[in-house]
C-alpha cells in the first residue's frame, strides 16, 4: 500500500488527488471538533461513555464529534440510512427500478438527488433524537440556554446537526469525484481511526490498574482492568483479524470460459481461453455499515423519547434487549449482515446478463450449454461464494462482541468491527489508486 501511494505521488494528477482527498479529510477532522451552542461537552461525553451500548458505536463510527455534540456528531449515518431505504425502494418500486436500470446517468442523478433529500429528512429526526436525548439526561443539565428560550436553543441545536450532516455528505461526494476512493466511506475511515488513540489509552490504563491491583475509583464506581497477557492475545487476535481480512478480500472464484473460432473475412478470430472472475467477498464492508445502521434503530427510537438502556419500565427493558453485548442484537446483527450480502451481490452480478454477453461473443463454459443452463451455474456458483463472504464477514463481526461480552469491554467489540471497515477501505481505496494508474499506462507498481 505505501508502495503504491508513493509511486501515485509521482503522477502529477494522482497528486492532486490525493491532496485534495487529505485536505477534505481536514475539514471533517476540524468540524468534528467544533461544538454545537448551548451544550456541555464535556458533561456530555462523561454521560454517554457511562451509558456504553450503542452510543458507543455511534461514537466509535463518526469518531469524537458525536460525544462532545459537535457540528458532525451524526456524521455519515443519515446519508447510510438514506441509502439503504433509496436502494430497498429501488428494488420495491418498478419507477425507481426502472430510473436505475434505464435512465442512464440522469436516472443516476435524479436517484443521487433523491438520497440527497431523504439525507436531510432523516438528519433532522435523528437530530431531534439526539436534542431529546441531551435534554433529558441529568435533568436538564447538559443544556445552558444562557437565558434563551429553550425552543430556540433546540431550534439551533437540531439546525446544527442537520446542516453537519448535510455538509458531510456534501464532503464525501466531493471526495469520491474529485479525490481518491469512495468519499462516504473514507469519511466513515477517518471517524473511527481519530478513536484509536482513545482505545490504546483505555488498554494502557486497563493493564496499569492490573499490575497496580486497583479495582475501584473513589466513588466506589468500577474499573476496566486487563492483565498483560489479555492485551497481548487481543493485539495477536487483532493482526489475525486483519490477514485474514486481506487474504478474503484478494480471494476470488475463476470460471474458465472459452470462446469458440469464427472467421470473419480472411480473418479468424476466437478460440482462446479465460475465466469470470467472482470475488469471494465482493459486497466488501457495506453490508456491515448497514447492518450497523438497521441493528440500532432501536436505540435511535429511544433517542426520541430521551431513553437509554439505564432507564426503568418497559424502555429500559426493550433497550436492554437489543444493547449491542444482547444475544438479540448479535442474533440481529448476523441476519442483517448476510441479508445485505445477498442483496448486494444480486445488484452487483447478473448472471443472466453474463450469460448472455458470453452468448453473443462466442463463449461458452466448458460442460454447459450455452444461455440458461451457463446462467443457472453461474448463478449457484454466485449462490455458494456469496454465502462463504456473507458467514465470514458475520463471523468476523460477531466474534469480537462475543469475546468484549465475556471479558466486559465493550470497546473491544466495537474495535473488531472497526477492524473490518478500517481494513476493508484501506484496500477499496488502494486498488482504486492502482485502477487510476493503470488507465495513465504506469506499470512500475505491477513489475
Amino acid at each position: 500500500m505505501i508502495e503504491t501511494i508513493r509511486n501515485a505521488w509521482k503522477i502529477a494528477e494522482l497528486r492532486k488527488k490525493i491532496l485534495f482527498t487529505v485536505f477534505a479529510l481536514l475539514i471533517f477532522r476540524l468540524g468534528s471538533v467544533v461544538p454545537v451552542p448551548f451544550i456541555d461537552s464535556e458533561l456530555l461525553g462523561n454521560t454517554l461513555n457511562s451509558m456504553g451500548g450503542i452510543f458507543t458505536l455511534l461514537g466509535t463510527m463518526n469518531g469524537t464529534a458525536f460525544s462532545m455534540a459537535a457540528v458532525f456528531a451524526l456524521g455519515v449515518q443519515p446519508y447510510i440510512n438514506s441509502s439503504i431505504i433509496i436502494q430497498l425502494l429501488t428494488v420495491a418500486i418498478p419507477a425507481l427500478e426502472r430510473l436505475q436500470r434505464d435512465g442512464g446517468e440522469e436516472g443516476r442523478k435524479k436517484l443521487a438527488a433523491i438520497t440527497r433529500y431523504v439525507t436531510v429528512a432523516i438528519a433532522l429526526l435523528q437530530g431531534f433524537g439526539y436534542y431529546t436525548l441531551i435534554r433529558t439526561q441529568n435533568d436538564g443539565a447538559l443544556l445552558d440556554t444562557a437565558g434563551l428560550p429553550g425552543w430556540w436553543a433546540a431550534i439551533v441545536i437540531i439546525l446544527c446537526f442537520t446542516a453537519g450532516s448535510a455538509f458531510v455528505m456534501w464532503l464525501g461526494e466531493q471526495i469520491t469525484e474529485f479525490g481518491i476512493g469512495n468519499g462516504i466511506s473514507i469519511i466513515l475511515f477517518a471517524g473511527i481511526l481519530s478513536r484509536v488513540p482513545s482505545m490504546v489509552y483505555t488498554m494502557y490504563q486497563g493493564i496499569s490498574y492490573n499490575l497496580q491491583g486497583i479495582t475501584e475509583d473513589a466513588n466506589g464506581n468500577k474499573l476496566f482492568t486487563l492483565p498483560w497477557w489479555g492485551a497481548i492475545l487481543i493485539i495477536i487476535g487483532m493482526l489475525a483479524i486483519v490477514v485474514l481480512i486481506v487474504f478474503i478480500q484478494n480471494s476470488e472464484r475463476r470460471i474458465p470460459v472459452q470462446y469458440a473460432k469464427r472467421v470473419v473475412g480472411r480473418k479468424m478470430y476466437g478460440g482462446q481461453t479465460s475465466h469470470i472472475p467472482l470475488k469471494v467477498n465482493m459486497s466488501g464492508v457495506m453490508p456491515i455499515i448497514f447492518a450497523q445502521a438497521i441493528a440500532s434503530l432501536p436505540a435511535t427510537i429511544g433517542m426520541f423519547f430521551g431513553k437509554s438502556v439505564e432507564s426503568e419500565g418497559a424502555w429500559g427493558a426493550f433497550l436492554r434487549v437489543f444493547n449491542t453485548t444482547s444475544v438479540v442484537y448479535i442474533v440481529i446483527y448476523f441476519l442483517l449482515i448476510v441479508g445485505f450480502s445477498y442483496f448486494y451481490s444480486s445488484m452487483q452480478f447478473n448472471p443472466v446478463e453474463v450469460a448472455n454477453n458470453l452468448k453473443k461473443n462466442g463463449g461458452f463454459i466448458p460442460g454447459f450449454r450455452p444461455g440458461k443452463p451457463t446462467a443457472d451455474f453461474i448463478h449457484k456458483v454466485l449462490g455458494k461464494i456469496t454465502m462463504f463472504g456473507a458467514l465470514y464477514l458475520a463471523v468476523i463481526a460477531i466474534a469480537p462482541i462475543i469475546t468484549g461480552a465475556v471479558i466486559g469491554q465493550q470497546s473491544l467489540a466495537i474495535g473488531g468491527t472497526s477492524i473490518i471497515i478500517v481494513v476493508g477501505v484501506a484496500l477499496e481505496t488502494t486498488k482504486a489508486l492502482e485502477a487510476q494508474m493503470l488507465m495513465r499506462h504506469y506499470k512500475g507498481f505491477l513489475e
